[in-house]
């Protein structure tokens, strides 16, 4: 089974949609041979290098107020929690680029699908976990060490623009596709799941499509 996980790393439905889809496959286990590749979305494709408060761009983009995002954060929090994804409370103050970290994704995709999901997993705990700039390129080299990756190899990728060409093409296909929310879990290149759902119902899902397939 091939899933393709369309997300950004600084989206936490994203965060808890992979803990949710992968402990789905464990329950699942052996009777469905899946491999993840994750796929690029930005969420704020034209933010600025430095970045911008998190309840000031929350508040622009949703026009809700410092008491609502705090609660939603809470409730975010919590359904992290209940899937084994740590939000660190009080972490995160800004909201970063994330063009460089799907670039260095895509990368470690070639290497292999096991280090572009080490990867995606150090990135998303750097931002929501730790409260570190998913931009920085000291953090994405961390990231990449601790997925097992090439430093060298990391270090070109993020000095130069390779594979930026790669990446928006994807985000374009995606785009043309009516990808307009993340995650979006496609199987097979067929069966679409939107959101961050509970292990229940993607297990469910992965076990009908299995069936049908």
């Amino acid at each position: 089974m091939k899933i393709d996980f369309v997300s950004d790393v600084s989206c936490p439905w994203c965060a808890i949609g992979l803990n949710a889809l992968e402990q789905a496959l464990t329950r699942i286990g052996p009777q469905i041979q899946a491999t993840l590749h994750f796929q690029p979305f930005e969420l704020n494709p034209g933010m600025k290098a430095e970045g911008q408060d998190i309840v000031e761009h929350l508040g622009q983009k949703y026009g809700i107020d410092a008491a609502q995002i705090a609660a939603n954060s809470e409730a975010i929090r919590q359904r992290g929690a209940s899937v084994g994804f740590e939000f660190g409370v009080g972490k995160r103050s800004r909201i970063y680029n994330t063009f460089d970290a799907h670039r260095l994704l895509h990368w470690a995709g070639l290497q292999s699908p096991a280090a572009q999901s080490a990867l995606k997993h150090g990135l998303l705990k750097a931002y929501f976990t730790d409260g570190k700039n998913p931009s920085d390129t000291e953090v994405l080299l961390q990231a990449a060490a601790a997925a097992g990756l090439d430093q060298a190899g990391a270090r070109a990728v993020l000095t130069s623009d390779l594979y930026a060409a790669d990446v928006r093409q994807a985000q374009s296909f995606y785009h043309q596709q009516g990808i307009s929310s993340v995650p979006a879990v496609i199987i097979n290149d067929q069966h679409l799941i939107s959101g961050g759902q509970p292990v229940e119902l993607f297990e469910r899902a992965l076990r009908q499509i299995a069936a049908g397939a």
